[in-house]
């Protein structure tokens, strides 16, 4: 039969074949068709063949068409068909589809979607007919029967491609089918359906199928809907993600097994490699990525998550968008770090988004997952770290020095995106090895190429990188003795903190340390000051870190030398014998140094106290080193007056005079390294032979001398008695200044070693005490004459030469010793009050020094643990001074002139207070610990910080209550104000829940609501406190609104005919503080409340751009409304704050200027709140009710007030404008004029500001179809309409003035403005 029919086919007309198969039944033809294709002969002629004798005329034939067709669709599907036999009938249906007429190709598709339904295909093989049967089915014009109804072809296709996207997909054929629509023209709508469908799919999946689904997804975007498949391809990872922390971090959630990790890591980044190629053929996926992300960026960055920073960072590779994908990721970061700054600042921003995401921890999430292969990401990371700490480290300020001292939550947000920066680069260094080479290389470039600027960040990147692992590193030493090449001319500061960084190279590496040396030798004999002084610290590095064998034990070190990495130490063998050569060959060179400028020498003595620390060996090198140096300056006789040739310590040079030798450094350094030597290596030498005594008491009985003598000493013998002169211009004057403050410094010095030496003599305090009377009076002297100069003395240092240690223990001493065999000798030191004033205040000068550079000078000054125990030591000294001698108890004591001890006291404590927390931030619990005097340590553990900080803020309390309690003459204002302060420190360490808390708010809202003074610095710091204490459990708006009636009470209202009632909310405002004080105070703090509206209105506009799944906005809408009503509240309490203030009559100035500005962003955010309900309104929901109690509220209390106070404040600038007509010939006149231009500035802008409110007003109203504008009148201020009757009476008036003389016409144009008033007055009226 086959044959028969493949005959008739070759004739040349189709009658014959037509006949033949008409007469066959459907039955026969099919399983003739199926036992040739099964066995693979002339398959795919027969079936050409029975097409040819098919007509589509007659409707028996295209039915019969439609079978074959069937059939051999189940054909290819049965998997019984050789490939080639397969191939074939497969291309033959596909050029048979075009020639259906349109209802069987409905049918035809209707069996596909169907067979999918039911999950009938087997292979899958048949689906490649599927595109070309929708496709010529969209081709179709005539009406389809689908249905019950009638559609077109195009119709019928949109139909089909939905009923197949609403069934039921196998997951085997899900690639397939997405892979299929490829060949499909789609709409824009179709390509929608088609794609949700595949994402809805995706969670079905095995994780290894979606890499090849995502794919063909990518390509079906192009078609469309590229915003929709980027979404849902972040949205799925982000989910997975999230629900593999969860596993990790719940234990009950350790029973559901998913993905493993590292098959779950991989997959991503297989991902990334799809969109990234996608991207690179069509850009505008990545800009529709770009634009999905910014959109996101305004509200809570919900799609910015570990997998969408990952693809960014690889989208980086695409230069096209380099630079914006690198600009994105900075905003962000810096986006979010203010976002969080604000949130830690605000309780009640904080109860609205507990759970703020932090995009720092996604970024380093993004740097551990890159281990998985994640190449791609990889040199993004590295780009992106350099990028944030060259944008965000520390910039260069006037003096050119920078000091970052600030930790912690007290960081700025630029501080963290340059240590995010930091962070990415080091953990990436860690993890990848392949790019540890190029981190180094640029870290030492920007250290080399920019030491010009601050790159204190580049150095301590630098550190930890050597730190985490110094043997990887020695691969990479060319580039580290490259560096050292640049050593002479790079500043000290860079040079000490490089060499700090590498030094753990220096162990392992004999190359580099050889280098080094070299360097350091040849920039020991520049030409340049700075390359000496960078050899000398270089050098003293090297001594401190080569111990010599017998060395003591380093656990007093300032800091942390030892390379806990280094598992091999290299130079173990020759340890003993190499490092104490090397040592002594670096002594030699250093004391070349000696003959050097005063600078350099000046570092020498400032480094050796720590050599001998840290290399206790060197002791008998360095101790003769500084004896046979201050043998030079010494006058050995003994009765030689002074003891010191001072002469021989200045340099002059034509008409310059310079300082050539520090001698008070060097004798400092000595008296240092002396003290440590008796303390630390004397005690061990007892036992043993007592060979090294001898140096020792030689500089024992040196200094003893020199005590002796230069008591004896005259000011005259030093040529500095008042008679000399002190001024910068001569050179006797600057030559004079220069041995007046080696004087003072040297007088310090043996202050510090008598007390040392003394063990409580009677004799050594009376000869500390004669010695600070040499420094008094130089002090004086030196005060006296810089007061008449006007200027600063130049050659006197800020710093004081007594350690730290000597402070607090002297203080101690002073104060708390209660030792009978002490007794005698103190008093001696406790009967000059000026003694003690000058240790307290010295202390204040260390506390200064510490807060401004984060160390102290003197020994142990740069070890943070050793300052932190001082710092302890002497706040608890000077807190047990001031409330055990109260300053009014101290003052009614003496009548002699200086401060009062205890209020220095007080000053001491508020500045430790700040620094502990500027500097010593987790360290809080350990301060306040170190203060409590009990010592029941069982019990001490159990205290909480709250509670300690609470004990010391009792102690303050009271003293604040003694304060206010007295006489109002006897008010001390600065003492109230520290102590205001000290509170505000202590109250930030309270828990907002905290019994304690709660109990220092009502304490301090009863100090303002019942106490009244008139001092303006004290109420600020007071106020200042109640609105940080409100802040940290509320919104401060409603303390805002009392304030504001207490200020409209006290200063009137700008309508003099209305009398105000007084509220008396808070005694603190009276008539002396409410303006300027107060006043700005209150609108410092709504200017805050404002920017956290405003900040909350962008983030709900955020959130609404969001809503890409229709049905998720409404949901989002009722998650919505609690904060929108916070909004609201918020804006409508500050509206009644604001309402108050304008009919304040305030006094020109800074009160008016402000005020006019705040209520111009009080506008601006009340349009931000319009505009948004526009975007979200929708005729379901509507607007809500309290939203029109505000607009209502503003169109009745607030802008018509303003407009009155506007011109309230225009008749007083055009009244200053008057006066400065009068004064015109005084200085005063031009200074007025700029004040009254000043504060007219901001009008402008506050009337463009209500009228944009009121223009997005009418919008809202003519879309919800709510008259929101019938409480509001519409400004009349800048209705500029002529009337024609008032017209005619203004140019008659004019045509008589004009006639009339220049008198009368000024007196005409005085009038002019009170009749327009009356004008405007009248048309507000009607």
């Amino acid at each position: 039969m086959d044959q028969k029919i493949l005959s008739l086919a070759a004739e040349k007309t189709a009658d014959g074949l037509q006949e033949f198969l008409q007469i066959l039944k459907d039955d026969d033809l099919t399983d003739l068709l199926q036992n040739q294709a099964v066995r693979g002969k002339t398959a795919g002629a027969l079936l050409k063949a029975i097409f040819k004798g098919l007509p589509y005329s007659e409707e028996a034939g295209a039915l019969k068409r439609l079978k074959i067709y069937s059939c051999c669709i189940q054909l290819l599907e049965s998997g019984d068909l050789q490939k080639e036999v397969a191939s074939e009938i497969t291309g033959l249906l596909m050029l048979e589809v075009h020639r259906f007429p349109g209802q069987l190709l409905v049918e035809l598709a209707n069996e596909f979607v169907s067979a999918i339904n039911e999950g009938k295909l087997t292979n899958g093989k048949s689906l490649e007919l599927l595109p070309i049967i929708l496709t010529a089915l969209g081709t179709k014009k005539e009406n389809l029967t689908y249905g019950k109804g009638e559609l077109s072809g195009e119709e019928c296709k949109k139909q089909l491609i939905n009923t197949l996207c609403s069934v039921r997909w196998d997951h085997q054929y899900v690639i397939q089918l997405t892979s299929m629509f490829k060949a499909v023209p789609l709409t824009t709508e179709e390509v929608e359906f088609v794609v949700e469908k595949v994402l809805k799919v995706f969670s079905k999946l095995n994780l290894q199928e979606i890499p090849p689904l995502v794919y063909q997804l990518l390509v079906l975007s192009s078609k469309g809907s590229r915003k929709r498949v980027l979404v849902g391809i972040i949205a799925f990872f982000n989910k997975l993600d999230q629900q593999h922390n969860e596993e990790q971090s719940g234990d009950e959630y350790l029973d559901l097994v998913t993905v493993p990790l590292d098959e779950l890591r991989h997959v991503e980044g297989t991902i990334i490699l799809h969109i990234v190629f996608a991207i690179k053929l069509d850009f505008e996926l990545g800009r529709e990525l770009l634009r999905h992300l910014k959109a996101t960026q305004q509200g809570d960055f919900s799609s910015i998550c570990p997998f969408s920073i990952a693809l960014l960072l690889s989208v980086t590779r695409i230069q096209r968008f380099e630079e914006q994908v690198f600009d994105f990721l900075k905003s962000s970061v810096i986006k979010n770090f203010k976002d969080l700054q604000l949130l830690q600042g605000s309780k009640y921003l904080q109860s609205l988004f507990p759970n703020e995401c932090c995009i720092s921890t996604m970024i380093l999430e993004v740097v551990n997952n890159s281990v998985h292969s994640w190449d791609h990401v990889t040199q993004g990371l590295v780009e992106f770290g350099f990028i944030l700490m060259d944008s965000y480290g520390p910039k260069k300020i006037l003096d050119g020095k920078t000091a970052e001292t600030s930790s912690g939550l007290s960081r700025m947000p630029n501080q963290h995106a340059c240590k995010l920066g930091a962070n990415i680069l080091l953990e990436t260094f860690k993890i990848h090895e392949m790019i540890r080479q190029e981190i180094l290389e640029q870290v030492l470039n920007r250290v080399v190429t920019r030491a010009s600027s601050p790159i204190n960040h580049f150095l301590d990147l630098l550190s930890d990188i050597i730190k985490y692992s110094p043997l990887v590193l020695q691969s990479c030493s060319s580039k580290v003795i490259e560096t050292f090449d640049y050593l002479s001319f790079l500043p000290v500061q860079t040079v000490q903190g490089l060499l700090k960084a590498v030094q753990p190279l220096l162990k392992v590496s004999m190359s580099i340390r050889d280098s080094l040396i070299l360097v350091l030798r040849k920039a020991m004999f520049a030409s340049q000051l700075d390359a000496r002084k960078s050899a000398v610290a270089g050098f003293l590095l090297l001594l401190k870190n080569f111990k010599v064998l017998g060395s003591l034990s380093s656990s007093q070190c300032s800091q942390s030398i030892g390379v806990s990495q280094v598992h091999v130490d290299i130079h173990s063998p020759y340890n003993s014998v190499a490092n104490e050569t090397f040592c002594l060959e670096i002594m030699d060179s250093l004391k070349r140094c000696l003959g050097q400028q005063a600078d350099v020498r000046l570092m020498l003595y400032e480094g050796f106290y720590d050599v001998l620390r840290r290399n206790s060996q060197l002791v008998n090198s360095v101790m003769q080193t500084l004896l046979s140096q201050l043998k030079q300056f010494y006058e050995p006789e003994p009765d030689v007056l002074p003891p010191l040739k001072l002469e021989a310590c200045i340099l002059t040079q034509g008409d310059q005079v310079f300082l050539q030798e520090p001698l008070d450094y060097l004798l400092c350094c000595i008296q240092h390294c002396l003290a440590w030597y008796k303390s630390r290596v004397v005690p061990l030498q007892q036992e043993e032979e007592e060979e090294e005594e001898g140096f020792y008491q030689y500089l024992d009985d040196m200094l003893e001398s020199i005590t002796n003598r230069m008591i004896k000493s005259e000011l005259e013998d030093f040529e500095l008695d008042k008679s000399a002169d002190f001024s910068q211009s001569t050179g006797i004057g600057i030559k004079n200044n220069i041995c007046a403050s080696l004087v003072m410094g040297i007088c310090e010095v043996l202050i510090e070693y008598n007390f040392f030496i003394s063990n409580f003599s009677k004799t050594k305090f009376e000869t500390i005490l004669s010695l600070f009377m040499c420094y008094k009076k130089l002090s004086d002297i030196l005060n006296e004459k810089s007061g008449k100069g006007k200027t600063k003395m130049a050659s006197r240092p800020t710093n004081s030469f007594l350690s730290m240690k000597f402070v607090s223990d002297l203080l101690t001493a002073l104060f708390r010793d209660s030792t009978q065999s002490h007794e005698e000798s103190l008093s001696v030191l406790r009967s000059s009050n000026e003694f003690m004033r000058y240790a307290v205040n010295v202390a204040l000068q260390k506390v200064q020094q510490l807060k401004e550079t984060g160390h102290v000078s003197g020994p142990d000054g740069q070890n943070p643990e050793k300052v932190f125990q001082n710092l302890c030591d002497i706040t608890r000294v000077l807190l047990w001074r001031y409330t055990s001698i109260p300053t009014s108890v101290e003052e009614s004591g003496k009548r002699e002139k200086g401060k009062n001890i205890s209020l220095m006291c007080l000053e001491g404590i508020q500045k430790i207070l700040g620094a502990v927390q500027q500097l010593y931030q987790p360290k809080c619990h350990q301060f306040l610990k170190a203060l409590d005097a009990t010592d029941k340590e069982e019990e001490e553990e159990e205290v909480s910080v709250s509670e300690r900080a609470a004990f010391q803020i009792r102690q303050f309390q009271r003293s604040l209550l003694n304060l206010l309690s007295s006489q109002e003459e006897d008010f001390k204002s600065k003492e109230a104000l520290l102590l205001a302060t000290v509170l505000t420190s202590l109250s930030k360490l309270l828990k907002p829940i905290s019994a304690e808390f709660v109990q220092m708010l009502s304490w301090t809202s009863k100090i303002c609501t019942e106490n009244s003074c008139e001092d303006a610095s004290f109420c600020k710091g007071m106020l200042s406190l109640l609105f940080n204490l409100h802040v940290s459990c509320k919104s401060p708006v409603g303390l805002l609104r009392d304030l504001s009636q207490d200020i409209h009470g006290h200063l009137g209202d700008i309508d003099e005919d209305v009398e105000v009632e007084k509220t008396n909310n808070f005694a603190l405002v009276n008539l002396k503080t409410a303006a300027p004080t107060v006043c700005l105070l209150v609108l410092s703090k709504a200017e805050k409340v404002l920017e956290e509206v405003d900040w909350l209105i962008t983030k709900l506009k955020g959130q609404a751009n969001q809503k890409v799944i229709p049905e998720a906005s409404s949901q989002a809408a009722l998650t919505n409304r609690p904060m929108e009503k916070s909004t609201i509240i918020q804006l409508g309490t500050l509206l009644t704050f604001f309402h108050e203030l304008v009919q304040t009559a305030l006094p020109s100035g800074s009160c008016v200027d402000t005020l006019l500005k705040d209520l111009c962003k009080m506008y601006t955010t009340l349009t931000a709140l319009v505009k948004y309900y526009l975007q979200v309104y929708q005729p379901s929901t509507g607007i809500p009710k309290n939203m029109e109690k505000l607009v209502k509220l503003s169109g009745s209390h607030l802008t018509p007030l303003c407009y009155s106070f506007i011109s309230y404040v225009q008749n007083k600038h055009s009244r200053s404008l008057k006066c400065t007509r009068e004064k015109e010939k005084t200085a005063a006149g031009p200074t007025a004029m700029a004040r009254a231009l000043r504060e007219t500035r901001p009008i402008p802008n506050l009337i463009f500001a209500i009228e944009q409110y009121e223009k997005f007003l009418i919008h809202l109203s003519k879309r919800s179809k709510v008259n929101l504008m019938k409480h509001i009148k519409l400004s009349t201020s800048r209705d500029f309409k002529i009337k024609g009757n008032i017209l005619d009476v203004v140019l008659r008036q004019e045509e008589d003035e004009n006639e009339e003389g220049t008198a009368s016409e000024h007196e005409g144009q005085n009038k002019e403005p009170a009749k327009k008033k009356r004008k405007k007055e009248m048309k507000c009226l009607s």
